[in-house]
């Protein structure tokens, strides 16, 4: 156990001691026991002075000047001169500060936590006809899964036999549910809000994207932001300033008291308190929304982007060939039925895009027989009492015997289909660009993103025809990773630079950027692992969202940096003039620490605007 883990956990101790002291005291008071008043003060105190000074020597010892030094030589102070009550309010507001700023973070955290706490620790495998709860770590690639009703999906995996109905919110903050069909890949995390279905398993525990989730949760507990650590960097100037304060008070005045007040109300508790939590509170408020960002300095660092590099396959588009054109003599709902039945039993990257279009059109498909498929050219088989092929415009053209003619636009593939040995018709599929797409590109103008530029290593005849009518103020192709990475480093001699992306290929560019966002839901690993945050959404709009809340986030501390300093000071001159009395001045402190972390807490309500076209 750390010191600051002991320490936290004896916080509502340390809070118990001044006020049991004060109550004692009152009693002592009122029945004349002068001895007994002072005692309890100074014990109550003593206390409090001692967990601070463990920690404040544990911080000197990892060379950490903090600011906490103020509040004992305050406490100190104040029992040197018999200012016992001074003491032991201060010694209560410091305690009770610390407290509520634990109070406060825990708030703050409240979304990330819960996603470590409700990660999925068993699951039931179905063997040889039998069912058996094991452990989710137990999981291995191929195992046949049964997740009821009310469970959390234990890995990734795809959907077997009927529709799954989860509900994925805590993973991309889509509050409604979303329906798997069989084929359908589901993650793990996610809540079968449905009934019962079964499921297998294409991901091990250690590698689905649930655990992939925690990883991210806890490094983003562990960061400082920059602005937090202000109060460290510049703690040795504010303490010669305000111990050269305390004592110039008293040698102008002769009345050391005056010292203990101004150091009562030195302590600029707006860095200490009011900034982590604002920061984290964001943290906190971006994960919601399905951005998780490693830790409060990559989101002040979104406060300050610029420029926006991102990738298109999967990035600004969906990285996945939809149907988009069905060109046939047939009634197409028929024809289209057929195809899809056959490619039910086909790994091609547009089959699943063909039994998706027949399922979004309620057709129903039966299982193909008699399968034949040659890697990179085809597939046949019989569907029904119909013989149906689908493959390359040469395959199905050499099975047919006749000539196939097929134009079709850049970035576009097309497939041919014969049904009982004659040409039937041609299928064409393209990468759509992502929904919202345009209007998140805009939002990113809106929000002070100068330059857009698309960096692709697609030909330049398809990045042109994807980016027409958007906001790109440059667009680049036919790129390596190494020329990525030279487009990264070249933009952030101007300004600082995001790069989104999600492939292998994206990798390097996303860790040279100063903020590297890997698209998670369908993004590999080597992206998610160089990011500095992760989208579990496909939706470009949220990292629009997440821009906002850091902007608004710096909004929120600054306010409370400058409120709160402002006050702090103005205390201290008022104290060293001798209008404010230790107790007042600490009474006074208080007020200004409730106020400036109720301040810091209103990052949890931010409500980003949704950007417009």
């Amino acid at each position: 156990m750390t010191l600051d883990t002991w320490l936290g956990s004896l916080r509502p101790l340390l809070v118990a001691a001044p006020i049991f002291g004060l109550a004692i005291a009152l009693v002592a008071w009122h029945g004349g026991f002068q001895d007994l008043y002072v005692t309890s003060l100074a014990l109550a105190t003593c206390v409090v002075m001692l967990a601070l000074l463990a920690q404040i020597v544990a911080r000197l010892g990892a060379g950490e000047v903090g600011l906490d030094i103020i509040a004992l030589l305050s406490m100190g102070g104040a029992l040197a001169f018999g200012e016992y009550l001074a003491a032991t309010i201060v010694a209560l507001m410091y305690s009770g500060g610390q407290h509520l700023e634990n109070v406060a973070e825990g708030r703050a955290r409240r979304d990330m936590t819960a996603l470590l706490s409700r990660a999925p620790r068993m699951a039931t495998r179905q063997r040889d006809g039998q069912m058996q709860e094991i452990a989710v770590d137990a999981i291995s690639i191929g195992d046949c899964l049964v997740v009821r009703r009310g469970d959390l999906v234990p890995v990734d995996g795809t959907v077997n036999d009927v529709m799954a109905v989860l509900d994925e919110s805590a993973l991309t903050g889509e509050p409604l549910p979303a329906k798997k069909n069989p084929g359908e890949a589901v993650m793990s995390g996610a809540a079968n809000v449905g009934d019962l279905f079964n499921m297998t398993a294409t991901n091990s525990a250690s590698d689905s994207t649930y655990t992939g989730i925690l990883r991210l949760v806890e490094a983003a507990q562990q960061g400082k932001a920059p602005m937090a650590r202000l109060a460290d960097r510049y703690a040795l100037v504010f303490l010669t300033i305000t111990v050269a304060l305390a004592l110039l008070a008293w040698w102008l005045s002769g009345d050391p008291v005056r010292s203990v007040a101004v150091l009562v109300v030195a302590t600029p508790c707006p860095l200490i308190l009011a900034v982590p939590i604002a920061w984290t509170a964001g943290v906190s408020r971006a994960a919601s929304s399905g951005l998780l960002i490693k830790g409060a300095k990559v989101l002040e660092g979104l406060s300050t982007i610029r420029t926006l590099v991102l990738d298109k396959t999967g990035t600004l588009t969906d990285g996945r060939p939809t149907l988009r054109k069905i060109s046939t003599s047939w009634p197409e709902d028929e024809f289209l039925r057929l195809v899809a039945s056959l490619d039910q039993a086909s790994s091609h990257v547009a089959a699943k895009a063909l039994v998706d279009a027949a399922h979004a059109r309620n057709l129903s498909l039966v299982p193909p027989e008699a399968v034949t498929e040659k890697p990179g050219e085809g597939i046949a088989g019989t569907v029904g009492d119909k013989t149906v092929a689908i493959g390359g415009i040469n395959y199905i053209a050499s099975a047919c015997g006749v000539k196939i003619d097929s134009e079709h636009t850049p970035g576009t593939l097309a497939a041919a289909v014969a049904i009982d040995g004659k040409f039937a018709g041609i299928l064409l599929f393209s990468d759509q660009l992502r929904t919202g797409a345009a209007s998140a590109l805009n939002g990113f103008k809106q929000l002070g993103v100068n330059r857009i530029i698309l960096a692709t290593g697609d030909r330049a005849v398809v990045a042109r025809q994807i980016t027409a009518g958007l906001p790109f103020d440059e667009v680049r192709s036919e790129l390596s990773p190494e020329q990525k990475i030279e487009i990264v480093r070249d933009e952030k001699k101007r300004a600082p630079v995001m790069m989104i992306g999600d492939g292998v290929n994206d990798a390097p560019a996303l860790a040279a950027a100063d903020i590297g966002l890997a698209m998670g839901a369908h993004g590999s690993a080597a992206a998610i692992e160089s990011a500095d945050a992760v989208l579990l959404t496909d939706r470009l709009d949220r990292i629009a969202e997440g821009i906002e809340i850091a902007h608004a986030c710096r909004r929120i501390a600054l306010q409370s940096v400058f409120a709160g300093i402002g006050l702090s000071v103005g205390a201290m001159i008022v104290a060293a003039a001798g209008y404010l009395t230790p107790v007042q001045g600490a009474l006074f402190q208080e007020v200004i620490d409730v106020a400036v972390i109720l301040n810091a807490l209103r990052a949890l309500r931010i409500r980003p605007h949704r950007v417009t076209a």
